[in-house]
């Protein structure tokens, strides 16, 4: 099953080239905690493997329509849907290494009654969905506080080999658990591989408790509906992350139909039992593996848009020979599969790491979360649903020309040009306002207003140059943003916008502001008399008390 393992295994900046030549691939496995990690997450992720094969084969057996054993990807990863925003903000706002101590703990401790329930044969193929989805709830709330964990486990220069290796945890589970489960599902049935599950989550909880993590200091943290609101206003202020984002939502709706229509065409189609369809998930795994070793040397060949064209052809290759050719056939063009898959999530993830900035990675995350898991839930239940009207093959056949229309797309939607190249480091070059008096953190609204000296042969330039600003306004905090042209000062524009509150203002002139922010405006600047704002001055909202009886 394709999960959100998947998405936060690592695969986000590893094929960037700027790892020193001194720096191995395997260097991040000499710091303690990580290699414990990269274990604990690699048995955590076989374990998850084989639950995904027990629970699909519990419903084979038991004969459920191809809907409901489709439904099985939609347990799993609607919980992302329902969770992304909010996992990103608790990411970002407490003690990570607590908040997956708390997650490990529900989700073995969901496994157990999983299992217990399986064992005493009163499990039905609804209560199996139940708790696929409640299991998915917690791998969704654990996801962004991974991503944003591994800074502080390894040195900057070693994250890309450390997102790489993160990947093998995640791939090398794919290859290895499924064709285990195959094995341990036909010798003594999906209670076992349950249990199995269950008890691999000790693996990361033994890790995590003996992990001494070192104190951060508290600073002034944003609030859960603040940090969730700030979230999205970046997101939607930013066409680069959109149009990634965009591009996930294309790829992962009909990708989806593989992962959810193979246990039913593996039994129906190619005539094979629990070990067959176990060792099918491992050959896409096995692709996988082959891909993130791939991925590198094609990346430093072909543009990321190329990457999305080939792979979205070379995914749909291995649906098509699901429904239409041999065994003999399918095996290597599922590994085809594998790697396309792994090539798209890498393309797309280190397109959307190397895009975000730090202040807001993790709610970023969660969003792009959000999305590719959230269009592969709806497309896994869209296509079991079509597969039971009109037959798994011909199901198949329309997922594989929806792929040629991704594929196509990408001439008309690709990645932005700017896409992973801008400047994300925090910038200091916004001044610090002198006020007569500091006002309280939740004091609020805050309007900056911002003057410019402009003439009228520079005007049409000055306001093209100003619409980037704008947008870096709003992406950094401001949800409301002006350009007004004086009708009493002479050569005069005025920039306006506003931010819910004073710590608002602060965060986004030295948290939030970065060196491809200040760009823009030095660009604007470009077309003014002086190059430089003539004045910027900031006013707070004052609460007016009315009469109550209205005079």
């Amino acid at each position: 099953m394709a999960d959100i393992r998947a998405m936060v295994g690592g695969t986000g900046v590893s094929t960037t080239d700027t790892t020193p030549a001194a720096l191995s691939a395997w260097s991040p496995l000499r710091n303690t905690v990580y290699r414990s990690l990269f274990i604990a997450q690699l048995v955590s992720n076989i374990g998850g493997w084989m639950q995904t094969v027990g629970a699909q084969w519990f419903l084979v057996e038991r004969e459920a329509s191809t809907t409901i054993i489709a439904a099985v990807q939609t347990a799993s990863l609607l919980p992302t849907l329902l969770l992304a925003l909010l996992a990103g903000a608790l990411a970002d706002a407490l003690d990570r290494r607590v908040l997956l101590i708390v997650v490990g703990a529900g989700s073995m401790l969901t496994g157990i009654v999983l299992t217990a329930l399986a064992w005493t044969d009163t499990l039905s193929p609804w209560g199996l969905l139940a708790f696929t989805f409640v299991l998915g709830c917690w791998t969704s709330l654990s996801a962004p506080a991974w991503q944003a964990i591994q800074p502080e486990l390894v040195s900057r220069e070693e994250i890309p080999a450390a997102s790489a290796l993160g990947s093998v945890t995640v791939n090398g589970a794919r290859a290895v658990g499924p064709a285990l489960a195959g094995v341990l599902v036909a010798l003594a049935g999906p209670t076992f591989v349950f249990a199995i599950n269950a008890a691999s989550f000790l693996a990361t909880l033994s890790v995590l408790i003996a992990w001494k993590r070192p104190k951060y200091p508290q600073t002034d943290r944003e609030g859960l509906a603040e940090s969730i609101l700030s979230g999205v206003r970046y997101i939607r202020s930013g066409p680069v992350v959109r149009r990634i984002i965009l591009r996930s939502a294309l790829f992962a709706f009909p990708a989806s139909a593989l992962w959810a229509l193979l246990p039913s065409a593996s039994s129906s189609v190619l005539k094979l039992g629990s070990v067959g369809y176990g060792v099918l998930l491992g050959v896409l795994g096995v692709g996988a593996v082959i891909g993130v070793a791939a991925t590198p040397m094609l990346r430093k060949r072909c543009s990321a848009n190329t990457l999305l064209v080939g792979s979205a052809v070379g995914y749909g290759v291995g649906m098509a020979a699901l429904a239409w050719l041999p065994l003999w056939a399918v095996v290597p063009a599922l590994l085809l599969s594998g790697i396309a898959w792994i090539t798209t999530l890498t393309a797309l993830n280190a397109s959307i790491q190397l895009s975000l900035a730090t202040w807001v990675r993790a709610r970023g995350m969660s969003v792009y979360l959000l999305v590719f898991m959230g269009s592969q839930a709806i497309g896994s239940l869209v296509w079991g649903w079509l597969a039971s009207k009109i037959g798994i093959v011909d199901a198949l056949a329309v997922a594989v020309a929806a792929l040629a229309l991704v594929a196509a797309s990408v001439a008309v939607l690709p990645l932005r040009s700017e896409t992973g190249v801008l400047d994300r480091a925090v910038s200091m070059a916004w001044p610090t306002p002198n006020v007569v008096f500091e006002p309280d953190p939740d004091d609020g609204p805050v309007r900056i207003t911002v003057t410019y000296r402009v003439v009228d042969d520079a005007l049409e330039q000055f306001l093209t140059a100003m619409a980037p600003v704008g947008i870096a306004r709003k992406r950094t905090g401001a949800y409301a943003w002006n350009l007004y042209r004086s009708l009493d000062v002479e050569d005069t524009v005025v920039e306006q916008f506003t931010v819910p509150s004073w710590s608002q203002y602060r965060r986004q002139r030295e948290e939030r502001w970065t060196g491809s922010d200040h760009d823009v405006v030095q660009k604007a600047l470009a077309h003014t008399v002086d190059g430089a704002t003539h004045t910027e001055t900031h006013d707070i909202a004052l609460s007016v008390r009315t009469n109550p009886n209205g005079q």
